[in-house]
């Protein structure tokens, strides 16, 4: 039997999106970066449910819950929820056009941070600030550059 093609490109860009998820940036910066495991993940969830699921987004986030040093499982149960969302609802966010996609994953980012201020609020008894939702507008505009990047390769490769 034929090994699934292309899921070795799928491994690497969740990989790359670890190592932007982790990377050193001015402090100044810092606050406005992108959930960039995030973003990838819902990218590969819209296009390939059945290659991405919710398994994978449950170890993503585990995976940047130990990279960043948060409570284990809180990203891991806040990527799956999204994930899930999207996974569900995949052919009708494949059809939106993109600054419609942009607002939704505005939308999910935003789900995301809650749920993860909710926990770790539960978790740890930390206070929410506005400065938190920054990710989710710089997420959005990532958005529409990171769909055609990654769907530029996935027609490059024919990943299915």
């Amino acid at each position: 039997m034929r090994r699934a093609h292309g899921i070795g490109f799928i491994y690497f860009s969740l990989f790359v999106a670890l190592v932007l998820t982790v990377m050193p940036m001015p402090a100044q910066i810092t606050p406005y970066r992108p959930d960039w495991a995030l973003l990838i993940l819902l990218y590969w969830t819209m296009a390939l449910p059945s290659r991405v699921n919710i398994g994978t987004a449950f170890f993503m986030g585990f995976l940047v819950d130990v990279l960043v040093g948060t409570v284990l499982g809180v990203n891991a149960l806040a990527f799956s929820v999204v994930s899930f969302i999207f996974a569900v609802n995949h052919l009708k966010i494949r059809n939106f056009a993109i600054i419609q996609q942009a607002l939704l994953v505005g939308l999910m980012l935003a789900l995301y941070h809650l749920l993860l201020f909710w926990l770790s609020h539960f978790l740890t008894g930390v206070y929410f600030l506005p400065a938190y939702l920054w990710p989710v507008l710089t997420g959005m505009l990532a958005w529409p550059w990171l769909f055609w990047l990654l769907r530029r390769f996935r027609r490059q490769f024919k990943i299915q």
